[in-house]
């Protein structure tokens, strides 16, 4: 019988530590329980799980590993749960330490904005360095202003860019994610030369967000949730939402209503280290599958006004292979990258 021990390389890391299957293992060992048969020994399949939001706090990311994290302890899947963030580069300095991640508990939120900031920023860590888990959510992402804006509709906004190119700035997260691809593609649609389009990365929603409030900025893009409290509060006013329908509660009309052809949904899932053992890899799906499934998650998609688009195992793993060569494609298209 072989234990597996797991370290973290990182300064500040724990000592070597055993895994809870490995410490049934070893308790099997040393009372003469086999884990099978009489007297046998049961252990937890996750003990102590972390997870990573490869952002700064206050952004989409967070939120879900924070929401995910809640949801697993609330339903008792796991012994403790931390969470810890990792920003920069769209997420790609956290998935270079990823790759460096031996722990076979320790789960990596992820996303479409990943896709993206892996292929704009040339990104030597890519998804081969992970190991596929699940998709979870999708969420409309949605162009505002500070209130105080001239801008009364989405189509004002694109008449500016037209009219004065690079003065007229956006706020969003990293280059290359979700709200810098809707920004090239809302320019691309209304006939302004992408060379002049002027959009500010943030790391973090909550320094973009600041950006709108200070007026340092003339619209903002990010996830409907993440500007539903300013919006109904009243210092930002919704100029459009990208899915396929309005929001609820939101005043707006969709990009294509509102005359753009334009249509975008951002999905967020998790990934775990680089060469798992088929059985952590298992492990670590069965217990989102459980995780989803719970009350407490439910109760989040819905406070947080997120769609529930889970996929996981294989058929994720497929998803993302797809996803990467449609990101690629769109980047190419809107100029972001060769």
């Amino acid at each position: 019988m072989s234990l597996t021990l797991s370290a973290r390389p990182r300064s500040g890391a724990r000592p070597w530590r055993l895994t809870a299957a490995a410490g049934a293992a070893l308790l099997g060992l040393l009372t003469g329980c086999s884990d099978s048969g009489g007297g046998e020994v049961e252990a937890a399949a996750i003990d102590r799980l972390e997870l990573m939001a490869p952002a700064d706090p206050g952004g989409g990311w967070d939120s879900t590993a924070r929401a995910l994290a809640a949801s697993i302890e609330e339903a008792e899947l796991a012994g403790s749960t931390q969470v810890t963030n990792v920003g920069g580069a769209g997420g790609t300095v956290g998935l270079a330490e990823l790759a460096n991640e031996r722990s076979e508990e320790f789960l990596m939120v992820m996303g479409l904005v990943m896709l993206g900031a892996i292929e704009t920023n040339q990104s030597q860590a890519t998804l081969e360095d992970s190991t596929p888990i699940a998709r979870l959510t999708a969420e409309d992402e949605i162009v505002v202003v500070p209130a105080d804006s001239p801008y009364q509709d989405i189509q004002d906004l694109v008449d500016d860019m037209k009219a004065n190119g690079r003065a007229v700035s956006i706020a969003g997260g990293s280059a290359g994610g979700t709200d810098h691809i809707l920004a090239g593609l809302i320019a691309q649609a209304g006939d302004v030369p992408i060379e002049d389009l002027n959009y500010v990365a943030y790391s973090g929603g909550g320094e973009s967000l600041a950006a709108l409030l200070g007026s340092q900025v003339s619209a903002g893009i990010s996830g409907v949730s993440e500007y539903a409290e300013q919006i109904e509060a009243g210092e930002l006013r919704a100029l459009a939402v990208s899915g396929a329908e309005r929001v609820e509660g939101i005043d707006a009309p969709t990009l294509t209503e509102a005359g753009l052809d334009v249509e975008l949904s951002n999905w967020r899932g998790v990934v775990g280290p680089p060469d798992l053992s088929d059985e952590a890899r298992q492990n670590l799906i069965d217990l989102v599958d459980e995780a989803v499934q719970s009350d407490a998650w439910q109760e989040r998609l819905e406070l947080n006004d997120w769609e529930d688009t889970y996929l996981s195992g294989d058929e994720f793993d497929a998803f993302l292979e797809e996803e990467q060569q449609r990101v690629r494609g769109v980047l190419q298209d809107i100029g972001l990258v060769e």
